[in-house]
């Protein structure tokens, strides 16, 4: 599924795309943008940029939704958007630094949207990087040398990228089923969203497949361990609550699912994304 997020599906029924031009910027090749706010209700409208985008968000849950894929990052995931690339944006009280680069200074010839492992070094430099907006003007010499180095740290890192999305799909029926599924992971089964969309498990099953390159139940396993990572995000949630909510039978069959799939175990996960941030990681607000 590595080829998941390419643009040359159409667009969703009725959406269109604005195009984001951030040429104005004479000399300016790379510069950030910080952003605080919760639009879950009002997501961003489909949009495209003339730059590459690499959003982190340090608090709150960031969805990034493409033609092809659906990406729900806790706090602590960078996301990497490459130009011309039509996405959707919502936010869930979060704090975020966007650092954008002109396509000649980060070579990305994929052209699909990644998730980003993000390690101490790499973080501090997007959070510094607020500094130098990109609506600066021209000619900071130490700005430049600085996200040479940044888009470096970029290129080496696009080649690891994390499993953290879901399929999205144009076909009713399969966006009914997935619709389904999300809302009541904790309980579903396929007979009931069989009844629920009102189509046989064999038809269901073909279907599915073939708009996703998944089976069902490998769709369910996924919804489950992504939004088991964002209830873990929560002050007031335990590793058994979360466990219960997304549709496993014990806290230990969810932790052995959760580390395989995130390389972390819930515990570690928890706990590094509710440490209190360091001082210096602001957006500059």
């Amino acid at each position: 599924m590595t080829g998941i997020a390419r643009t040359a599906d159409l667009l969703p029924p009725a959406a269109t795309s604005q195009w984001v031009s951030m040429r104005d910027r004479a000399g300016v090749t790379a510069g950030a943008y910080a952003f605080e706010g919760d639009t879950a209700r009002q997501p961003h409208p489909w949009h495209r940029h003339d730059l590459h985008q690499l959003e982190y968000a340090f608090e709150g849950i960031v969805q990034i939704q493409t033609t092809v894929a659906r990406y729900r990052l806790p706090s602590r995931q960078a996301v990497w958007i490459p130009a011309g690339v039509a996405h959707q944006a919502s936010f869930e009280k979060a704090r975020t630094v966007s650092v954008f680069f002109d396509p000649a200074v980060v070579r990305d010839g994929a052209g699909r949207v990644r998730v980003l492992p993000v390690e101490p070094v790499f973080r501090e430099m997007i959070i510094y990087s607020s500094r130098w907006p990109i609506g600066r003007r021209a000619g900071t010499p130490v700005a430049d040398s600085f996200f040479e180095a940044l888009a470096d740290l970029v290129l080496e890192r696009l080649d690891h990228e994390q499993p953290y999305f879901l399929p999205a799909s144009n076909d009713p029926l399969i966006t009914a089923v997935m619709r389904h599924t999300d809302e009541h992971l904790d309980s579903v089964t396929l007979e009931d969203v069989c009844r629920a969309v009102t189509v046989s498990e064999r038809t269901l099953r073909r279907r599915f497949h073939a708009a996703t390159d998944m089976t069902w139940r490998q769709y369910l396993l996924h919804s489950r361990l992504l939004h088991a990572m964002t209830l873990l995000t929560q002050d007031d949630s335990t590793v058994l609550g979360v466990a219960t909510a997304v549709g496993f039978d014990s806290a230990s069959a969810f932790s052995r699912a959760f580390q395989g799939y995130t390389g972390q175990t819930p515990t570690a996960f928890r706990r590094e994304r509710l440490t209190t941030a360091p001082d210096g990681e602001t957006t500059g607000r």
